[in-house]
């Protein structure tokens, strides 16, 4: 079937919000996505319908489905509808346009390394010279990042001269934690922190009654602490953040990577069944990089 640009950019668009969003997609979302005329989306979804590539659903939460065949005819495999590889602009998440493939051109030389990057949605809304992130890939968890160097809209694919790559760990948090874990007592004053920390050689600690998590100091915490005046004497519940940012033990460590970049946070206490077992700091998930 011989589908014009436009066709297929349409189709490409369809199928990513229908990913997205689960449900029947409007053309003028379509056309919201590709900065295209509504009344022009809406005639090319009434031939991709005469054609087979897209079914209509009546009603005020109606629009268009993908058929079965549209995807064979862009040749996307089932594999790709359970699984969405995301793609960032500029650290932001473009939620209309997600990854079907990668292919590195250039790979063997010393200093060039390039990628061909395959969208499912419109290239037209990235610039040459943007900065892009690809990834994390579902099997070996992936992460490219790159700059825009071309564009081909037939192709619906970007040209990318990659600056980083790596394969984030798959294991389990609790493989890369600090345990046991280092604890203090509701009891211990400022002075006790900073003895247990040097002693030790950590940043941080959480403040634990028996087993209950009653809050984290860190240095910056003591520091802050006598800025306002606290004593050497006062317990360290005044300067802990009882607002703790937990991961379950079982929970993959590039997950939690995403969670100290969201949260802004340099370590975080690991529980399993409730019970605070260990600790992970940004310093542990760099030292997983270096080995």
């Amino acid at each position: 079937m011989d589908l014009s640009l436009i066709q297929k950019e349409i189709l490409i668009t369809l199928i990513t919000l229908y990913h997205q969003h689960s449900r029947a997609i409007k053309g003028e979302e379509i056309a919201e996505v590709l900065k295209r005329n509504p009344g022009t989306v809406r005639n090319q979804m009434q031939s991709l319908k005469a054609l087979g590539l897209v079914d209509g659903v009546p009603g005020p939460k109606g629009g268009y489905n993908p058929s079965a065949q549209a995807y064979a005819e862009l040749n996307i495999g089932e594999y790709e509808r359970e699984y969405i590889v995301p793609i960032s602009r500029g650290g932001i998440e473009v939620e209309s346009v997600s990854v079907s493939e990668i292919d590195f051109t250039t790979l063997c030389h010393p200093d060039i390394c390039h990628a061909l990057i395959k969208l499912l949605g419109s290239v037209k809304i990235f610039d040459i010279g943007d900065e892009i992130t690809v990834g994390p890939t579902p099997v070996n968890k992936m992460l490219i990042k790159g700059e825009v160097f071309g564009k081909d809209e037939a192709q619906s694919s970007l040209l990318i001269s990659i600056g980083e790559m790596i394969s984030l760990p798959k294991k389990s948090v609790r493989h890369y934690m600090s345990s046991p874990l280092i604890s203090l007592a509701p009891t211990d004053t400022l002075k006790d922190a900073a003895s247990i920390f040097a002693r030790r050689h950590i940043h941080g600690a959480p403040v634990m009654d028996g087993d209950e998590l009653l809050g984290i100091v860190t240095l910056s915490d003591l520091a802050k602490g006598v800025e306002q005046g606290f004593e050497p004497s006062s317990l360290v519940t005044r300067a802990m953040t009882s607002d703790v940012v937990k991961a379950e033990a079982d929970i993959k460590l590039y997950e939690v990577i995403r969670r100290f970049k969201e949260k802004e946070i340099g370590r975080l206490v690991v529980v399993e069944g409730g019970k605070p077992i260990g600790i992970i700091t940004q310093t542990d998930i760099i030292r997983v990089f270096l080995l």
